[in-house]
């Protein structure tokens, strides 16, 4: 069952992963909210549209947008809808 963890704390564990681009999207559902903090940073991709991002919080230690989503992907990207990946730093194995 893929994992995503980051500084010792598993964030988010699902079967129920949409790889893209070799990033795992896990289930929003399937994510700790508790470790995530809202962050300003967005970001546009052609074929995706636009991403929003989150901050990682785990036991003090802090890692900026280390978290991403696309609120409202455009149609090519429609199976990422309502999932979240994970970067810098995060290990999904």
């Amino acid at each position: 069952m893929p994992t995503a963890s980051w500084n010792g704390t598993v964030i988010a564990r699902s079967d129920d992963t949409v790889v893209v681009e070799g990033n795992h999207y896990f289930p929003a559902d399937s994510v700790d909210a508790s470790l995530l903090e809202e962050s300003a940073t967005h970001s546009h991709c052609p074929w995706k549209g636009d991403a929003s991002y989150k901050t990682l919080v785990v036991n003090g230690a802090r890692n900026p947008d280390a978290a991403w989503y696309y609120p409202a992907p455009k149609d090519a990207a429609a199976a990422i809808k309502g999932r979240f990946a994970f970067w810098k730093g995060v290990t999904v194995a």
